[in-house]
């Protein structure tokens, strides 16, 4: 095994994430770049993933700002 098992407990899944929308703007949410967060593009949110669960409370959610949402859709190319 290349992984080690906890880790792989701990990864969200294509079609789970298929099916979560932002809670504020009933948006699709995209997972970021690290995969460590969903993006709400609509309200500038980013909403944490601990242990492969998604956290989608406001109060958990940090503010993304412009320039991190242009890199989030743009990443650059290597």
């Amino acid at each position: 095994m290349s992984e080690a098992p906890n880790a792989l407990r701990h990864v969200v899944d294509a079609q789970t994430l298929e099916m979560l929308v932002c809670p504020l703007t009933k948006t699709r949410l995209t997972l970021s770049a690290d995969k460590t967060e969903l993006i709400s593009v609509a309200a500038r949110l980013a909403f944490p993933i601990q242990k492969g669960v998604p956290l989608l409370s406001l109060d958990e959610a940090r503010v993304v700002e412009p320039e991190e949402l242009r890199k989030q859709s743009h990443p650059p190319s290597s």
